[in-house]
């Protein structure tokens, strides 16, 4: 906020810069957010959230692997149908901009099982953007999905799986507990890509699914695949908000 005239000089006490920011529709200064105080008492420092984990792979015992997608840009109702009839818990890594008119297939998607969190409102490479500017990427993400569907998320995909101290600092601040990255990527084709360690699906491996351009396999068709491997391995599709973010 800039200063009026006749204004106070030098710096204000950190209830009345709060009071100031509220009665002005700003946002507090940095710092004095961090201030709360009990009626008739002295303001006490509220310490900052802290920074959620960055996880690409799940460890557990349990013979479960996590099925994520990211962006919303292929919208198959034969993946609907899929997720219905096999009962998959995936979790879809939704772009505001990607999605455009089509939150109504993700409405579907989740009445049928599939749990719906956040992959920024624009998809920017995070690193090295203003914090503010990170966390109106993040936070607006939040405040769509839940304007549409009445849910905060609490798993975060940071665009491209990049991030940076900033990026983390905006989750915690958005109310995010986790940023979820992956070990494994189904690729447009069906064959899969590791990042590191075995070149095999294990448990608690965390599987990415891009949304590809002009892909030769429908997303129905590449899961269906990909679920057959499973099968071979003695794998089956788990939840990750249950291994995942939970307080």
């Amino acid at each position: 906020m800039r200063r009026r005239r006749g204004a106070i000089p030098g710096p204000l006490p950190a209830a009345l810069a709060l009071m100031l920011a509220a009665a002005g529709g700003c946002a507090a200064p940095s710092g004095a957010g961090n201030l709360s105080s009990r009626a008739g008492g002295p303001a006490t420092a509220v310490a900052p959230a802290p920074l959620p984990p960055v996880v690409d792979h799940v460890p557990t015992d349990d013979p479960v692997v996590f099925l994520t997608y990211d962006d919303g840009a292929e919208r198959d109702p034969r993946f609907i149908d899929l997720v219905r009839e096999r009962r998959l818990p995936v979790s879809m890594f939704l772009t505001d901009s990607v999605i455009g008119p089509g939150y109504g297939h993700f409405a579907r998607l989740r009445a049928v099982g599939a749990n719906l969190q956040n992959h920024t409102l624009d998809h920017p490479a995070l690193p090295g953007l203003p914090f503010a500017a990170q966390r109106a990427q993040i936070c607006g993400q939040q405040r769509k999905l839940a304007a549409r569907f009445g849910i905060r998320p609490r798993l975060f995909r940071p665009p491209y799986g990049r991030h940076d101290t900033a990026t983390l600092r905006a989750a915690a601040e958005c109310g995010i507990a986790a940023v979820v990255l992956w070990r494994v990527t189904l690729e447009p084709d069906g064959h899969l890509t590791y990042t590191h360690g075995p070149r095999h699906l294990r448990s608690g491996d965390i599987v990415s699914v891009p949304s590809g351009e002009a892909p030769s396999l429908s997303l129905a068709e590449r899961t269906t695949r990909l679920l057959a491997e499973l099968d071979e391995r003695g794998l089956r599709v788990g939840r990750l908000e249950d291994h995942v973010g939970r307080q």
